[in-house]
């Protein structure tokens, strides 16, 4: 009996604990790291990056030039730093003074006489926030610009011959307020620092409401995805869309980092556009919101050039053709497509660099970029021999004349596309200097909408008096 008493005893108190063993365990797990950290070793924060490219162009004047351009949109501002890369600066700038005067008679000329000299290629790395591994990229590639560092197999003659007649602009850190809370623990976002939209909506929309939602509530302040705020087949959304990924914005260009991108686009006209991301290992053309790539000669020039890179330098593992049909999703409103359709690029990629497949959906660090060592160095070393592989093809598969094939309808942007992109180029080139004919131009662009306003409003006082003329006529004939 009291053995048996014993062992009920023994039974009870182990039910008893289990409760309390129960919440100890799931306390454990809440606290236990279930995501891998930003390794600090291999990994420069945003601020240490963008000094050491500061740095970098400090010591080297001669090839190197730096700039922060700085944009804001009610109440939400970001900044942007810019390098660009010729061999001959000074050189650059007498050809492009000449480029602007001979505009004024023909723009085939001008493409004719100065773009043959120059390709131009324009690159942006860290368009989402946690993709560390591509800002990293980019600073490799200046560095080896510089001549500070060097490929493996490339010397130093063969670099500035392949070189000479290339004008590289590299934006390191497109989404830097969206890399600041991945810095401050939020791996796994991708978007913009944009928290402006929360309020805007609890002003048009009944707060207590649409507070009931808490789901709501968290999406509608979480920022913007730079890569689908752009104007071609913007807003559109797919079965599968996730605002918490993919919010496009309230319009396009509504954000200041896509709004001084395009700007440097239209002003800058490059041959080449290259958007660096990572998550997987592919090399993408247009388009990304359909399911297959662009008819002609320039898609096949593309893809001929995206082929080489893959035997080159990504061992045949890299993912080839359009974004939208490779992927297994179509994306809407991507810097990609309106590069090809808009600014009329005839060579636009999306290179995705690096991806862990094996890594779960919140483990985002390790996803998207290598975590150790060895991985990191090859990324890195890869990457940039390709990218040094189509500075040196890149001339070779694209005729530089082909910008003046384009027809001057083809070419049409807004007037504020257009006198944004004029007005940013000017700026700089000249510097201060223009201010003032930049006051002035803006000036010209108001009195102009006030024309057309002033236009629309006369026509249409006009109709209405023509109408009660008709009216009045109609009413004194007898019946």
């Amino acid at each position: 009996m009291g053995g048996s008493f014993l062992l009920f005893s023994c039974l009870l108190s182990v039910f008893a604990s289990l409760p309390s063993f129960t919440v100890v365990k799931a306390d454990s797990d809440l606290t236990r790291p279930s995501f891998t950290p930003i390794n600090r070793d291999l990994y420069h924060s945003s601020d240490d990056l963008i000094e050491q490219i500061k740095s970098l162009v400090h010591r080297h004047p001669d090839k190197l030039t730096v700039e922060t351009i700085k944009a804001g949109n009610k109440g939400y501002t970001s900044e942007i730093t810019v390098v660009t890369y010729c061999q001959s600066r000074k050189e650059t700038d007498d050809k492009s003074k000449f480029r602007i005067l001979l505009l004024i008679y023909d723009l085939r000329l001008v493409i004719a006489g100065v773009l043959d000299r120059l390709f131009i290629v324009f690159q942006s790395f860290g368009q989402h926030g946690r993709e560390l591994i591509t800002s990293e990229l980019a600073l490799r590639i200046l560095s080896i610009l510089s001549e500070e560092q060097f490929l493996p197999k490339m010397d130093r003659a063969s670099l500035n011959g392949t070189l000479e007649n290339v004008v590289i602009k590299v934006v390191p850190m497109e989404n830097l307020n969206g890399r600041k809370l991945v810095e401050a623990g939020n791996l796994c976002e991708r978007r913009n620092g944009n928290s402006i939209y929360l309020s805007t909506i609890y002003n048009i929309y009944d707060l207590d409401k649409k507070l009931k939602d808490l789901s709501w509530v968290s999406l509608a302040g979480r920022g913007v995805d730079l890569n689908r705020n752009w104007s071609v087949d913007w807003g559109k959304k797919e079965k599968d869309y996730d605002p918490y990924e993919e919010n496009p914005g309230i319009a396009p260009f509504s954000e200041p980092e896509t709004q001084i991108m395009r700007k440097l686009a239209i002003s800058f006209d490059p041959h080449i556009w290259v958007n660096v991301h990572s998550g997987m290992e592919a090399l993408f053309m247009p388009y990304d919101h359909k399911n297959r790539t662009p008819d002609g000669l320039p898609s096949q020039q593309m893809r001929l050039l995206l082929e080489e890179l893959n035997n080159l330098h990504c061992h045949k593992r890299c993912m080839i053709g359009s974004g939208g049909g490779s992927v297994g999703y179509l994306a809407h409103g991507t810097a990609t497509d309106y590069m090809y359709d808009v600014v009329r690029v005839p060579m636009s990629f999306t290179f995705e660099i690096y991806g862990d497949n094996t890594a779960t959906l919140k483990d985002c660090f390790k996803m998207f970029n290598p975590v150790d060592h060895t991985t990191f160095k090859r990324v890195l070393n890869d990457w940039s021999a390709a990218f040094f592989t189509l500075f040196k093809l890149g001339p070779h598969q694209i005729d530089v004349h082909s910008k003046a094939a384009v027809s001057s309808m083809d070419k049409w942007v807004s007037i504020d596309e257009y006198f944004d992109g004029y007005l940013m180029g000017r700026r700089n080139r000249y510097g201060k200097k223009m201010e003032v004919l930049e006051v002035g131009m803006q000036e010209i662009r108001t009195y102009f909408r006030l024309f057309l306003l002033s236009s629309v409003l006369l026509l249409f006082m006009f109709c209405s008096r023509i109408s009660k003329t008709g009216r009045q006529i109609v009413s004194a004939i007898p019946i």
